[in-house]
């Protein structure tokens, strides 16, 4: 078991050093360079009969309780804490109201267009809203940093993307408890939502100030790496699997919280950090998308080809209404977003690392798990084909526009 196990590992780990230098040779993007390496290894593994053991089946516990702790943590602990809270009220807008809007206008446009209730049911249409509501910008923050954009576009498209895969997953989870056990729910989905929401920003407050306090008293940098990856695990485990609340919340939480504790011994005890998350997120981000290329098959487009054309556009109407609703509620208040930014969010809006994460995480004992998890693929490839290469240039035309940013202030 553990020789298959350290096998996997090595296997995922080459094809993301082979994806590494594709994107090196050819100038992609890295997630997408690894989707085609993923592809072409499980194309050739496939023909040579070699077996990597990776199933649908059993990527649940490898992508929710390995890959996607660091990956939050790392996102969360990036964050400018000074312009989130500039931002907060837009962020927390975008990431609730924006993330149901987005989720329910997916889900009745994906159930309109597949208009199949048998074979797709309203309760998969919910669970493709909820995964597609998941936001990933990686590539456009990226690229907003090299046309030199504003920071604080940059972090309302990171700090809405933090806090909006933290409800998109609890919402995920609940549908999906509903998908397998619709007696639990009892019409008491709001409530179960709040408290599973709120119970891990709590779980993450106490954990996060636990680990500031230790890093404190140890204060040596390998010893914060360590409390920090322990931090960043032990949260997500504690609240998914004992207190049952939202592992994401957590993790986010206890981050920006031992953040916030280090800033002033930065240079001291947290020294070396930033490369220690820089690599240890590129590789999760990598192997993830090989896994995503290493389960995409021919027969998908075959057979989900309109599927994947449905919702590849209720994807895109679905945020386009989520942004401009919100856009229109903070024209009330003191922090508007700027007409131009809300073209950039929406084009921007990618779908990436959790999206892929929760379809890949789909129990297989559901009828319809693979024409959901075919029809994220086809959203992510369109954003890593289509938005993520022509996004840059909708940012050159609209995000350096510096005066906008003076005018809110």
């Amino acid at each position: 078991m553990i020789a298959i196990i350290v096998e996997q590992i090595l296997a995922l780990v080459g094809f993301t050093l082979i994806a590494g230098l594709v994107q090196r040779l050819t100038k992609l993007d890295l997630p997408l360079a690894c989707v085609l390496v993923g592809f072409a290894a499980g194309q050739l593994i496939s023909f040579i009969g070699f077996d990597t053991g990776i199933r649908a089946s059993n990527l649940q516990d490898i992508v929710f309780y390995v890959i996607l702790p660091v990956l939050v943590f790392e996102a969360a602990w990036h964050l400018d804490a000074k312009l989130l809270r500039r931002w907060l009220w837009p962020v927390l807008l975008l990431a609730t109201l924006g993330m149901l809007i987005s989720s329910i206008v997916a889900a009745g446009l994906s159930f309109l267009g597949i208009n199949h209730p048998s074979g797709f049911p309203w309760v998969a249409a919910l669970l493709t809203g909820a995964i597609l509501a998941a936001t990933d910008p990686v590539s456009v923050i990226d690229q907003l940093k090299t046309a030199r954009a504003p920071e604080d576009l940059a972090t309302l498209f990171e700090g809405e993307s933090l806090f909006n895969d933290a409800t998109a997953v609890v919402l995920f989870s609940l549908v999906l408890t509903m998908a397998l056990t619709p007696e639990v729910m009892h019409g008491n989905g709001f409530s179960l939502f709040t408290a599973v929401f709120l119970g891990g920003a709590c779980l993450g407050l106490v954990t996060g100030l636990l680990a500031s306090i230790l890093l404190l008293l140890l204060g040596r940098p390998s010893s914060t790496t360590i409390v920090l990856l322990f931090t960043a695990f032990g949260s997500f485990f504690l609240a998914e699997h004992f207190f049952h609340v939202s592992g994401i919340m957590a993790v986010m939480v206890a981050a920006l919280i031992a953040r916030s504790f280090l800033k002033e011994v930065e240079n001291t005890v947290a020294s070396g950090l930033a490369h220690t998350w820089a690599w240890s997120g590129e590789l999760l981000n990598s192997i993830l998308f090989v896994i995503m290329g290493l389960v995409i098959t021919l027969g998908m487009f075959e057979s989900h080809w309109l599927a994947m054309l449905i919702a590849i556009g209720a994807a895109l109407i679905a945020r386009l209404c989520a942004v401009a609703a919100c856009g229109v509620i903070t024209g009330f208040t003191g922090r508007r977003i700027p007409r131009p930014w809300q073209f950039i969010m929406v084009w921007g809006g990618q779908r990436g690392v959790i999206a892929l994460a929760l379809a890949l995480s789909l129990p297989t004992e559901l009828d319809y798990w693979y024409t959901i998890q075919s029809m994220v693929f086809g959203v992510v490839l369109f954003s890593l084909l289509v938005q993520g290469t022509t996004t840059a240039a909708l940012i050159r035309r609209w995000a350096p526009e510096r005066r906008l940013r003076a005018r809110e202030d």
